[in-house]
């Protein structure tokens, strides 16, 4: 390695122990390390050297031309520290230190490390925009029930709802009575079962009134019996009035508060835009109507397509409703006429119709060799 010329005074930087530059000595440093610097050597040309107490790196920068004036410059060799580095940097030259070590110069700021992107930050982004969203959104439902503020309005798709939700109330209150109607009968038909097996002990140890008690008990076994099958095709009646109302008509419901949803946030943005462009024009407000027009138009899009599903779930649960209503309806009749005329075979013969299967009584109690 070329022998290097001895260190020039004017080119050792001063520092302090954390590693700044001492103010005083700013302007001579610049100074001296351009006559030190003879014409033609860059900055690749120099040596950055390090000393300090307890092997700390202090910033000494070691300059010179190699010797002889044919001689052609060596590599560059750099160490650099942080503080020597970004010294030099203020100076006037642009530097990009990688993480290799090598030092190249260039036009444009210093770059130490890529920016990485703060979750705390993305997160709390979305904040701000929930926040600002919820505002808006209650800011326009309170002026709606003032009466101050205007809202969208589909009169014929408003009037399907609003028939929705009262059918809805009037198919619950058809599912209640149908569910008191079942516990009764049943309570009733466990009476009769009961009542026909006393008056058949009765029959067996009353030879007097054998026969009588034998009628009684052969009428009340087949009353409990029908009410068996009547009970069947009425718990049919509520399961299936049951998923009308509790799944169908609430999967409807949900959509229709998405859809109620969806317009208020429609009209909260239209209004905003609406205020925008009633005030002035200028360098200011145009970044903003601009920017409010742009999510008006996302909101307005969420609205036509909410309005589209709703309306197009109202058509199909029409259909659905009317189809299993008269299924049900027939069933129900059906059975009820029968049960209280009397006619067995009909009332069987209702239930094989509809294809209803029942339960045979203590058919689902495991057997005592099973429970051994």
């Amino acid at each position: 390695m070329a022998q290097e010329s001895p260190k020039n005074s004017a080119a050792e930087i001063p520092v302090t122990s954390n590693g700044q530059l001492e103010d005083s000595h700013e302007h001579s440093f610049n100074r001296d390390l351009k006559r030190s610097l003879p014409v033609g050597l860059g900055l690749s040309e120099t040596k950055i050297t390090s000393h300090g107490f307890d092997s700390t790196k202090e910033g000494i920068v070691e300059a010179g031309p190699f010797p002889g004036s044919s001689a052609s410059p060596k590599s560059s060799v750099i160490s650099p520290s942080s503080a020597a580095a970004s010294r030099l940097a203020g100076q006037g030259c642009d530097l990009i230190i990688p993480t290799g070590g090598r030092a190249q110069q260039k036009s444009g700021p210093v770059v130490l490390a890529d920016e990485v992107k703060n979750p705390a930050m993305e997160k709390l982004e979305l904040v701000r925009k929930w926040s600002l969203n919820t505002y808006k959104c209650t800011r326009q439902i309170i002026s709606e029930k003032l009466g101050r503020g205007s809202r969208t309005v589909d009169l014929e798709l408003e009037a399907q709802i609003d028939i929705l939700r009262d059918n809805k109330k009037k198919y619950e209150n058809i599912l209640k009575l149908a569910q008191t109607l079942s516990t009764q009968l049943f309570q009733m038909v466990h009476t009769q079962r009961q009542l026909g097996d006393a008056f058949a002990d009765l029959s067996l140890k009353s030879l007097e009134l054998h026969e009588e008690f034998g009628y009684n008990a052969d009428t009340q076994k087949l009353l409990a019996k029908n009410g068996e099958t009547l009970l069947g095709a009425i718990n049919f009646f509520i399961a299936s009035v049951n998923t009308l109302v509790n799944k169908t008509i609430e999967d409807t419901l949900l959509t229709v508060k998405q859809y109620e949803s969806a317009r208020i946030e429609y009209d909260a943005y239209r209004t905003d835009l609406e205020e925008l462009n009633l005030g002035p024009r200028d360098a200011n407000t145009m970044p903003k109507i601009e920017q409010s027009q742009q999510l008006f138009q996302v909101h307005k899009e969420k609205y036509d397509k909410m309005r589209n599903d709703v309306s197009i779930k109202l058509k199909f649960l029409e259909e659905n409703k009317v189809k299993v209503l008269h299924n049900q309806l027939v069933l129900f009749h059906n059975a009820i006429a029968a049960y209280f005329a009397g006619n067995q075979k009909q009332l069987e013969q209702t239930l094989k119709q509809f294809h209803i299967k029942l339960k045979t009584p203590g058919a689902d109690a495991p057997s005592w060799l099973e429970e051994q």
